[in-house]
Order: C-alpha cells, then sequence, then structure tokens
C-alpha cells in the first residue's frame, strides 16, 4: 500500500484526537486537548493518507515526538538527529502495514529536512512496533524511564 503525506488539517486532527487503541496500547489513545499541538506549526505535524485517499495516520517531526521522561533525562541532547513520532489509525495496525507506512514518513522527512539521522522514541512493552522500527534500520540504542511507574522507553536510531 502507498502512503502520502501532507500538512495535518484541524479536521483531521480533530478526527485523530478521537483514536482509541484499546488493551495495553491505550497509552497511545488520541485526546482532544492535543489538537492545538497537532495544528502548532513548530511541531510538523502531516496526516498520512492511504492510495485510497482514506486518512491512515499521522507522523510529527521534532521537539512534539519527544517524550517527557526523556527531555527531564537529556537523552535528546546527546546528538543531532530528527524526532520521529507517528500514530496509525487503530483499525490498520496489526495488519503487516507498519513498514511502508514508516518508510513513508522517513522519504518524507529526509525531502523535507534532510537530517544527518532519524531518531524515535517508543514504549518497551510495544513489542509489534519495536518490530516494524527494526525492519526499516532503526537500532534501539538506549533505554530509559522506569518500567514500574511511569513507563520504559527505548529510544532508537537509524542514518538517514
Amino acid at each position: 500500500m502507498r502512503f502520502t503525506l501532507k500538512r495535518i488539517t484541524p479536521d483531521e486532527a480533530h478526527t485523530i484526537s478521537r483514536w482509541r487503541y484499546g488493551g495495553p496500547y491505550s497509552v497511545y489513545d488520541g485526546d482532544p486537548a492535543s489538537v492545538d499541538s497537532f495544528l502548532e506549526p513548530r511541531f510538523h505535524y502531516n496526516s498520512v493518507y492511504d492510495e485510497h485517499g482514506e486518512l491512515a495516520g499521522y507522523f510529527c517531526f521534532g521537539e512534539d515526538a519527544r517524550v517527557p521522561a526523556g527531555r527531564r533525562l537529556g537523552v535528546y541532547e546527546r546528538e543531532s538527529a530528527l524526532d520521529i513520532g507517528l500514530g496509525m489509525r487503530p483499525d490498520l495496525t496489526g495488519r503487516g502495514l507498519g513498514e511502508e507506512f514508516v518508510r513513508a514518513g522517513l522519504r518524507y522527512a529526509k525531502e523535507t529536512y534532510s537530517p544527518p539521522a532519524f531518531r524515535l522514541t517508543v514504549a518497551a512493552f510495544n513489542r509489534r512496533a519495536v518490530r516494524v522500527y527494526e525492519s526499516v534500520g532503526f537500532e534501539t540504542v538506549e533505554t530509559f524511564g522506569d518500567a514500574s511507574g511511569g513507563g520504559e522507553w527505548l529510544l532508537m536510531r537509524r542514518g538517514a
């Protein structure tokens, strides 16, 4: 499946803010209070459409892709890389579309931002996402956080 990215609109931001994933993935549930962040130009949010013209997910590039625990620990200050955040529409997850979805975001980011490297942060329990990221060349460079409370995170990196 082919995916394309375009600047997010208010309607798309409202739709994404209502997505619910369920089970352990509920940590990724949307939040209507996040709509303003989706629309903040400095956070570089983009909607993702599939080849049928359906909203399939989103990407953000830069500061808003960083998690608070990583900011507190300074993990994002250690090297230069473009931080990537993403989310796929809940009913599309687990269907084998992740690799092409991520590759589409990386192509867009490379063309748009020309970064030296890409970096993302993923919840350590989310093995499904970790496998996708590894399949497109990301490697875990650091584990941080608290597995008992605020969650454990993997910082993953790959060259551009």
